[in-house]
């Protein structure tokens, strides 16, 4: 395991519960300032290592999107064993599998999603089924951020089985999306170089919820949990889980 990536769990009150998804050839890391910010506030978290990340690129093109699916179900299994209202929250591709859990698990209090993909407009995913076969992998996509010197941990390739295995997962969860009838919260990069505006788009047409609010975070790129408006989207993600866990049960978080 590369060092950094390590998983993040913090036993928190009862109460709420938290499970934090991060995205394609990325680890725990893109996403350890949220966890510490949630278990700050006192809350149950989770935050996973996804099969085939966090070590070399080459072993994420031995999984597919059902071994990263089976981990964030896992950790969602924990949580919902203890805490009364659990959230997921996901960022890029953890936004896919938290519209995935969404989707099969509607005792699922809140979800909070970042620059989630749903689909890309990129011509060359068309060939991607194809091109896998051949080619292991590709530039990488990470480390989209518009803050200086920070740096994502992530893979310095894209392994294109992987990425095709994601592009089947895209397909799975649109076709579901509404199902999706939990709160939402979505905040999207005004500027975003790796996950296309028409994914956030889709999502707010598409999901089944009432309880929807959209945010648009103008000082950060693709990875904006590590990027200027982290702190808004930590303070705005602890609110959104006390409101929603406060009209739940009928009393304050």
């Amino acid at each position: 395991m590369l060092v950094g990536a390590e998983p993040f769990a913090h036993e928190g009150s009862d109460d709420i519960g938290v499970l934090l998804c991060h995205g394609f050839t990325s680890t725990p890391q893109s996403m350890r300032g949220w966890a510490e910010h949630l278990a700050e506030a006192g809350h149950s978290v989770r935050c996973p290592l996804l099969p085939g990340h966090g070590t070399r690129w080459q072993e994420l093109n031995r999984t597919t999107w059902r071994d990263w699916y089976g981990a964030v179900e896992r950790a969602l299994d924990e949580l919902r064993g203890r805490c009364r209202s659990v959230f997921v929250f996901g960022l890029s591709m953890g936004g896919t599998l938290t519209l995935r859990l969404a989707e099969q698990h509607p005792d699922i209090a809140g979800i909070v999603l970042v620059n989630p993909s749903v689909m890309t407009l990129r011509k060359e995913a068309k060939l991607l089924p194809v091109l896998s076969r051949v080619v292991p992998s590709m530039a990488a996509i990470a480390g989209d951020i518009a803050k200086p010197e920070v740096v994502e941990l992530a893979y310095s390739r894209l392994p294109l089985r992987g990425m095709a295995s994601l592009q089947q997962m895209w397909g799975v969860v649109r076709a579901d999306l509404g199902s999706v009838r939990q709160p939402l919260l979505l905040l999207h990069s005004a500027v975003d170089h790796v996950v296309e505006p028409e994914n956030s788009a889709i999502v707010l047409s598409e999901v089944g919820s009432q309880d929807v609010t959209e945010v648009v975070l103008d000082d950060s790129y693709h990875v904006a949990t590590l990027d200027h408006d982290a702190p808004r989207i930590f303070n705005d993600s602890v609110e959104f889980v006390h409101r929603v866990h406060s009209a739940r049960v009928g009393e304050p978080a």
